[in-house]
């Protein structure tokens, strides 16, 4: 996981991260969505918010810099997309 590229989904508005956030829940950041190809980034968010694909840009980030940008962000964790269509996730909460 560590030697990995993965890729985000960055609002070009306010600069927040694409993450998934649990319902009812407040003082959580969420979890930070990632996508294992640039492609598959563009495919989830213009199947899932077409009317605001444009206001997104795809990001890459190494696993190596995965563990500073959860803490710098306050995410609990990772979501990792494994088909952006339906969308399947696989949720990881850090330790």
């Amino acid at each position: 996981m560590f030697t990995k590229s993965y890729y985000l989904l960055r609002s070009t508005q306010d600069g927040q991260y694409l993450a998934a956030k649990p319902r009812n829940t407040e003082e959580s950041k969420g979890f930070l969505m990632l996508f294992n190809q640039d492609y598959e980034a563009l495919t989830y968010v213009n199947q899932h918010a077409a009317e605001v694909a444009n206001r997104f840009a795809v990001e890459s980030i190494t696993g190596t810099q995965l563990k500073q940008m959860l803490e710098r962000w306050g995410y609990e964790g990772i979501g990792v997309v494994k088909d952006p269509l339906v969308p399947d996730v696989e949720f990881l909460r850090r330790q």
